[in-house]
């Protein structure tokens, strides 16, 4: 049986800080095959492109994203190319309401969101909400507007 253990703001910033400073999926994207979207923000820096590579069966292959972004972004837009490498639609779907639910204090579903629960208490600060869901928002577009072949 998992054991289930509380996020500390230490624990929080931490995970946060470490996407932000090392971030994994920062580049532009290599090959074919991918969907793209650009996505900026009026409040604040973040000004980036997202890129998605889905296969035939709907399955995402690759996720990254390139660009200039604050801490929130960065770190946020990172997290979920981790989540989203092997999901399927509608999982990715499921995965990015969980985190819109999360992020806007509704009832949400903890286990999919891994280390995207780090950022559990942004509405605390809600101009930072923009700041967290500029990547998750452009991916689900690409995703909704993805077409099966």
């Amino acid at each position: 049986m998992p054991t289930s253990f509380e996020l500390t703001p230490e624990m929080m910033r931490a995970i946060i800080m470490d996407h932000y400073s090392s971030p994994r999926h920062k580049h532009d994207a290599e090959g074919e095959g991918y969907v793209s979207l650009h996505s900026s923000s009026v409040n604040c820096i973040d000004d980036i492109e997202v890129y998605l590579k889905l296969n035939k069966e709907g399955k995402v292959e690759d996720a990254c994203w390139n660009g200039v972004a604050c801490a929130i972004s960065t770190a946020s837009s990172d997290i979920i190319c981790d989540l989203l490498v092997g999901k399927t639609e509608d999982e990715a779907k499921y995965l990015i309401e969980q985190y819109n639910h999360m992020l806007h204090e509704e009832p949400y579903d903890a286990e999919p969101l891994e280390e995207a629960l780090a950022f559990k208490n942004t509405s605390r600060q809600a101009a930072r909400i923009h700041c967290a869901t500029i990547g998750w928002d452009a991916f689900n577009e690409l995703i909704k507007g993805h077409k099966h072949e």
